[in-house]
């Protein structure tokens, strides 16, 4: 009840709280207002200490199983550690992206939870199998040397990816996995002295790196605006049941548009370790690739990603059914132009987080949580130049002990 007496009941669709809804870092509200967020040295310092002993006792295993195939020359061994490797990679992507398709969604309440991650992983598997020419373009970014040594180079660029992958997925940031890749090859190759195509890294990834959240907040802010001048005399409880059911289609759509480009990465790293190894001639991308990433991708995506759907789905933007649409839609657009016209591997995070932003910021500027969207911005930022690093530590690690 409030002071002037009136009594304020919950919405007819609210549900009991979940371990879900509570806020990052167990802070809590004080006198009713809205908890403050962490900062992420306090998020670490909170932390579970197991997690980080798992992530390098991990990293360990795999760098040891490498040395030891270097020594005994071992190379269709270390090839198939580097595809189990890269699997891996699509198996965190699919668990640390979840939340991209499905996060408005559930804050929505258009979908349970466990409803949304059916049909991401169902539709992340269908997206996976429908274009190879992303592949394409990861597999040009360096030209590794051959043999043992380039299985080596691209191990590294993965396990860079990987670590990154799990330390922001830890603190429920979302981060892109497709830079964490870029950037871990990049770097491996560059440790190894490898061929690196500047030109590829500029044209398909750096420009649509800055160019995608560009367009993502700026063309769902005008589909948001579009959407509240057609609907601006409609019943808005009609038009909020009309939007759930539309929020349905646009989530499944984010989700095709994820696995076409996520699952597509992954397998342009699997082609560059075939060619390494003489198993391929880089034209093409085998079927047994294609499949396997896409599986991975989708157990990752059904194994879900909580931390990361509660901070894209309810503490950058509170989100109605519309916004939710107009954000999707918007996202799902700009996935299906990149990787058809351009075969640019852009970051689904990226997109759809400053999508979410700029539906946001047809309420008022200050209604997006720009604390959030700034340790967001910091996570990206810092994304490729980690993972590179991550990867060249793990390259002269490996070259050391098996060379």
């Amino acid at each position: 009840m409030s002071s002037s007496g009136e009594v304020h009941s919950a919405p007819p669709d609210a549900r009991p709280a979940t371990p879900e809804d509570e806020p990052a870092g167990g802070a809590t509200a004080v006198a009713g207002r809205p908890a403050a967020e962490p900062s992420l040295a306090e998020q670490a310092r909170r932390g579970p200490v197991k997690f980080w002993p798992v992530l390098l006792v991990g990293v360990l295993l795999v760098m040891l199983g490498g040395a030891l195939g270097l020594r005994s020359d071992a190379q269709l061994a270390v090839l198939i550690l580097v595809v189990v490797v890269a699997l891996v990679f699509d198996y965190t992507n699919g668990f640390h992206d979840a939340a991209n398709a499905i996060a408005t969604s559930v804050s929505t309440r258009a979908l349970t939870p466990r409803a949304a991650l059916l049909m991401a992983a169902v539709m992340n598997l269908i997206g996976a199998l429908l274009g190879v020419e992303v592949a394409k373009t990861v597999s040009e970014v360096i030209t590794p040397p051959t043999g043992l040594h380039g299985l080596t180079v691209v191990a590294a660029g993965v396990l860079g990816a990987i670590t990154w992958n799990l330390i922001t997925w830890y603190f429920g940031l979302p981060s892109s996995s497709s830079h964490a890749l870029i950037g871990g090859v990049v770097g491996a190759g560059l440790a190894s002295a490898s061929s690196v195509s500047w030109t590829t890294v500029a044209e398909k990834v750096a420009i649509p790196m800055v160019l995608s959240p560009v367009a993502g907040f700026c063309l769902a802010y005008l589909v948001m605006v579009a959407i509240l001048w057609i609907f601006r005399r409609a019943q808005p409880s009609r038009v909020g049941r009309r939007f759930r059911i539309a929020q349905s289609v646009s989530a499944a759509s984010m989700a095709l548009g994820h696995g076409l480009q996520d699952a597509q990465k992954t397998m342009g790293i699997i082609v560059l370790a075939l060619v390494t190894t003489g198993h391929s001639d880089g034209q093409g991308v085998p079927l047994w690739v294609i499949v396997s990433c896409a599986g991975a991708l989708s157990l990752g995506t059904y194994a879900g990603g909580w931390r990361i759907m509660r901070t894209l789905g309810r503490r950058v933007i509170e989100l109605d059914p519309p916004k939710g649409f107009a954000a999707e839609a918007t996202a799902s657009m700009i996935l299906y132009a990149t990787a058809y016209f351009w075969h640019a591997p852009i970051s689904t995070t990226h997109t759809i987080t400053s999508s979410i932003m700029g539906v946001g910021a047809t309420k008022r500027l200050s209604a997006v949580r720009w604390g959030v969207a700034g340790n967001i911005v910091t996570a990206w930022v810092l994304t490729m130049p980690m993972a590179a690093s991550v990867a060249a530590l793990v390259y002269w690690l490996v070259h050391l002990f098996g060379a």
